[in-house]
C-alpha cells in the first residue's frame, strides 16, 4: 500500500467547532440508541442461530457475539497500528478486556445473577493460558511481531474450530 493511501486511511477527522452543542448531544443520543438497538438485535439473532443450529448459547456468545462486540476494538487498534501508536493499540485491547471482565460482568451480575456453568475450565483455562503466553511474546519492549500476531490468529481459529466441533 503506497504511503499516500495509508495517510488517507488514517486521516484525523475534521471537527467543526461551530456545531451547536445540542446537535452534538443529539448525535450522542442517536448513537446510544443505535447501540442499544444493535445490541438487542445481536443478542436476538445470536440466540436464534444457536437454537436453529443446535449450538449452545455459550458457544455463540464466545464466537459470534464476541466478534461482533469486538469490532470497535479491532478498528481502533488497526488505526493505531497504522499510525505506529502501539501504546494505543495494546492499551485498547488490555483496557477493553479488563473493563469487560470487571465492569461488564459486574454490572450484568447486579442486573441478574449469572449462571456460568456452561463455561468449562477449558474455556477459562484457555483464556488464562493465552494471557500468560502473551507476556513472553512481548518480551522485546512489549513488541509483538508479525509471526507472533499470526500465531495468535491461527490459535483463535483453532480454538473456535475446536469449540464448534466439541459443542
Amino acid at each position: 500500500v503506497p504511503a499516500e493511501a495509508k495517510t488517507q486511511l488514517i486521516e484525523e477527522p475534521k471537527i467543526d467547532v461551530d456545531t451547536p452543542i445540542w446537535k452534538s448531544w443529539v448525535f450522542v443520543a442517536l448513537g446510544l440508541g443505535l447501540l442499544v438497538g444493535g445490541g438487542e438485535l445481536l443478542v436476538t439473532g445470536a440466540v436464534e442461530i444457536a437454537t436453529l443450529l443446535g449450538i449452545s448459547q455459550a458457544v455463540i456468545g464466545i464466537t459470534i457475539v464476541a466478534v461482533g462486540t469486538s469490532l470497535p476494538e479491532l478498528a481502533t487498534s488497526a488505526v493505531a497500528a497504522f499510525k505506529k501508536e502501539s501504546d494505543i493499540a495494546v492499551g485498547n485491547v488490555i483496557g477493553s478486556n479488563i473493563f469487560n471482565l470487571l465492569c461488564i460482568l459486574g454490572l450484568t451480575g447486579i442486573i441478574h445473577p449469572l449462571d456460568s456453568s456452561n463455561f468449562g475450565l477449558v474455556d477459562l483455562g484457555f483464556m488464562l493460558g493465552l494471557t500468560i503466553l502473551i507476556l513472553p511474546m512481548m518480551r522485546r519492549g512489549f513488541e509483538l511481531n508479525r509471526w507472533e500476531g499470526g500465531f495468535l490468529l491461527i490459535t483463535y481459529i483453532g480454538y473456535t474450530t475446536w469449540l464448534l466441533m466439541n459443542n
